[in-house]
C-alpha cells in the first residue's frame, strides 16, 4: 500500500448515535441499528423507528456518503464494520449510539474510505485495539485516525472502488452458486439414505411408526440394544485426567459423526472411572449425542467411555452397530424435534428409551451397511471438493482487498 495519509485527516466530524432505543411499531424516522450494518451493507428489510425531536433529527441524520461505523458489539469480528449511506437511506434516518457517523471532507471517495478500513491490516488493527467495557468491545475515535490511506487522486480511487466492487459481485455470485451446490449435496445424501433404508423412516417413537418394508420389522431399541448413559469425572480432580481410558465427549463429536472412534483427545483413567458413575463401554457402542450438539451420532471402535451428553446403545446379537448408526443419521432431522429445553435441547432419557427401529435381518442389516458405505465413499470426493471452494471463497475477499492496495 502507498502511504500517504492517516485516515483520520480526512474526517470533518464524528458522532455517535442516537440514545434512545426505537421500539416495534413506533412512528417516527427509520433508527438504524447494528443488525441494519453489521453485514457492510445498510440493509433496510426490517426498519426500526423512534420518536425523535426536531433538534435530534437534525443531530443524527444522515446524509449520502456518510459512513457508519458499528462502535460497539460483543463480537470482535463485527466491531468497526463500516458501510457508506447511499441515495437509497431515506434522508430523515438517524442512527443509534451502538454506532458512530464519520462525515468525510472532500478529496476522499466514501467507497474507497470504507474499503480503506475493510482491508486485512486496518482490521487487525480495529479488533487488536477494541477495548472492553461493561462485556462489549468499543472502538475509539483514535483507533479509526490512526489508519493508512493511500494519497493517490479521487480519480484513481474511484478506479480501484470499481474495479475491486466488480469482482467482489463475482465473489459474491460465486458464493451464492457454492451454497447451491452445498443444498444439493445435502439433498444427495439425503436421497442415499432415503433409498438405503427403503423409504422407511427407522427410528421413531410412539405412535408415528411407519408401515415396515418386506422382511423388516418394528422392534423397541432397548430390547435389541442396551441403553447405557455417560458421566463426567470430577474436573476439580486433576489426577483423574490425561490417562489411558478415551472419553468422548461434545468437544469431539461433530469432527467424528459417522465414524468409528479409535481414541479421543479427553482421557480418563481408571481412578477417574471408579470415582464417578462413568463406565467403559465396549467396542461397537453406538454412542448419540443427545443434548446441545443433538444428533451426531459415532460408534466405538475400542473400549472407551463418554460424557453424560451421551445415550450409548451395546447392540446385542439382532442389531448391527453400524446400522443403528446410519438409521440415527437418517432421522437426524426427525429426531431433534424430540428435544426440549430452554438454554440447551435435549432428548430426555425417557424419550430415548421409548425409541423404536425397523430393522430387516441382521445379516441383510450388513448388506445394507455394505452398499451404503460404498456410496458414502464415493461422495466424499465430492464433499471434500465442496469444502474446499468453500473455505478458498470465504478467504477471497480479504485477498482482493490485500490486492488492490498492494498494486
Amino acid at each position: 500500500m502507498t502511504v500517504g495519509r492517516k485516515f483520520g485527516d480526512w474526517v470533518l466530524s464524528y458522532r455517535n448515535g442516537y440514545g434512545k432505543r426505537p421500539a416495534a411499531g413506533e412512528l417516527g424516522p427509520i433508527v438504524l441499528r447494528i443488525a441494519d450494518v453489521s453485514s457492510g451493507r445498510i440493509d433496510l428489510s426490517n426498519p426500526r423507528r423512534g420518536s425523535v425531536s426536531a433538534k435530534e433529527a437534525e443531530t443524527y441524520r444522515l446524509q449520502t456518503g456518510d459512513l457508519l461505523f458499528v462502535r460497539v458489539n460483543g463480537a470482535r469480528e463485527i466491531v468497526g464494520r463500516c458501510c457508506v449511506v447511499g441515495p437509497e437511506v431515506p434522508p430523515d434516518t438517524v442512527f443509534n449510539d451502538h454506532l458512530i457517523r464519520v462525515r468525510l471532507s472532500p478529496g476522499v471517495d466514501p467507497d474507497f474510505a470504507r474499503l480503506c478500513v475493510s482491508v486485512p491490516s486496518a482490521r487487525a488493527l480495529i479488533e487488536e485495539a477494541a477495548s472492553t467495557s461493561a462485556g462489549q468491545l468499543t472502538i475509539s475515535q483514535q483507533v479509526l485516525d490512526s489508519i493508512e490511506v493511500p494519497a493517490i487522486p479521487i480519480a484513481e480511487q474511484r478506479k480501484i472502488v470499481a474495479r475491486l466492487s466488480a469482482q467482489l459481485v463475482e465473489v459474491e455470485a460465486a458464493q451464492q452458486a457454492a451454497v447451491v451446490q452445498s443444498k444439493a449435496f445435502d439433498a444427495l445424501l439425503a436421497a442415499i439414505y432415503r433409498e438405503a433404508f427403503a423409504q422407511v423412516v427407522p427410528v421413531a417413537v410412539p405412535p408415528t411408526f411407519g408401515e415396515p418394508p418386506p422382511g423388516w420389522q418394528w422392534h423397541k431399541l432397548n430390547d435389541v440394544a442396551r441403553l447405557e448413559s455417560g458421566h463426567t469425572p470430577s474436573r476439580s480432580r486433576p489426577e483423574w485426567w490425561g490417562g489411558d481410558v478415551s472419553w468422548l465427549s461434545l468437544t469431539e463429536i461433530r469432527a467424528l459423526d459417522g465414524q468409528w472412534v479409535e481414541s479421543t483427545r479427553l482421557r480418563t483413567n481408571a481412578s477417574g472411572i471408579a470415582n464417578s458413575a462413568a463406565r467403559i463401554l465396549p467396542r461397537g457402542t453406538v454412542c448419540y449425542s443427545r443434548t446441545a450438539s443433538v444428533g451426531f451420532v459415532a460408534i466405538m471402535a475400542k473400549p472407551m467411555a463418554t460424557s453424560q451428553d451421551f445415550a450409548n446403545w451395546v447392540c446385542g446379537d439382532a442389531l448391527d452397530p453400524e446400522f443403528l448408526m446410519h438409521a440415527l443419521i437418517r432421522v437426524r432431522k426427525q429426531l431433534r424435534e424430540l428435544a426440549s429445553g430452554a438454554t440447551h435441547k435435549t432428548i430426555y432419557m425417557p424419550t430415548l428409551e421409548s425409541f423404536h427401529i425397523c430393522a430387516p435381518d441382521p445379516d441383510i442389516q450388513r448388506s445394507i451397511v455394505l452398499a451404503l458405505n460404498r456410496r458414502l465413499t464415493e461422495t466424499t470426493a465430492l464433499q471434500s471438493a465442496l469444502d474446499a471452494q468453500q473455505t478458498e471463497l470465504a478467504t477471497l475477499p480479504r485477498r482482493l482487498l490485500s490486492q488492490a492496495f498492494e498494486n
